[in-house]
């Protein structure tokens, strides 16, 4: 076997591979150092470095090895499916009990007003395939397709962002009461200014200070809107 690698710790935090080790082998008695060295060669994990080259492995690190050693154990999975996985998950998506992860059905919702932190970026900012959004959203591709067309829903690249769920949920639900996604174009264009009224205080980089001013427009709408409803 091996000899672990010393427990230098330098200015990068975390483990170090023999500490790893022991902690995994708690749960799986096989690991050795020769394959966590294996996974992250096959880039299953990438540790940090140290000046003097030593492997540190952060919390996500540990969380990654269990995930493809469970995957290997319990289902029997090859790496290369494995790996599918991982990147799913770096997407945003949730790992299921069985099978790839999966998108959530729905995004965490703030009651009340809303704050700042509600337009922050999160850590890991969903990245979903167009089949990934339908199934989450469970809305048909005809409205999709729909929602696409009036510039409601933009894909970034091939992935379209977390926001897009709850549009389509949305817009599924305001349809209803008859509300087609042509109905919902003031919508995007009421957004537009608003975000560009934002960009001219803050510039086009997303800060706190864009985040707070985004939860203030957001409130003044509502409260503009709730004022010109007919009163019960």
């Amino acid at each position: 076997m091996a000899k672990p690698e010393p427990s230098e710790e330098g200015p990068v935090g975390g483990r170090g591979i023999g500490e790893v080790l022991q902690l995994l082998q708690a749960e799986f008695a096989d690991v050795t150092i020769s394959k966590i060295r294996f996974l992250e060669a096959e880039g299953l994990v990438t540790p940090a470095r140290t000046p003097s080259g030593y492997r540190k492995f952060s919390a996500a690190d540990l969380d990654r090895l269990r995930y493809v050693l469970t995957a290997q154990r319990d289902q029997y999975l090859p790496l290369k499916v494995i790996k599918e996985h991982l990147g799913a998950i770096d997407r945003g998506l949730q790992p299921a009990a069985a099978g790839p992860p999966v998108a959530p059905s729905s995004l965490p919702q703030t009651p009340g007003q809303p704050v700042a932190e509600d337009f922050g970026a999160a850590s890991t900012e969903l990245r979903l395939t167009r089949d990934e959004l339908l199934a989450a959203a469970g809305v048909p591709p005809e409205l999709l397709a729909e929602l696409e067309n009036h510039g409601l829903v933009v894909a970034g690249g091939n992935h379209y962002g977390g926001d897009a769920i709850v549009i389509a949920q949305v817009a599924a639900e305001l349809a209803a009461y008859g509300l087609e996604p042509r109905h919902l174009r003031a919508f995007r264009t009421a957004a537009d200014r608003e975000v560009g009224l934002i960009e001219q205080v803050t510039g086009p980089r997303r800060t706190e200070q864009t985040g707070e001013l985004a939860a203030l427009t957001v409130r003044l709408h509502t409260a503009l809107v709730r004022s010109r409803l007919p009163r019960p």
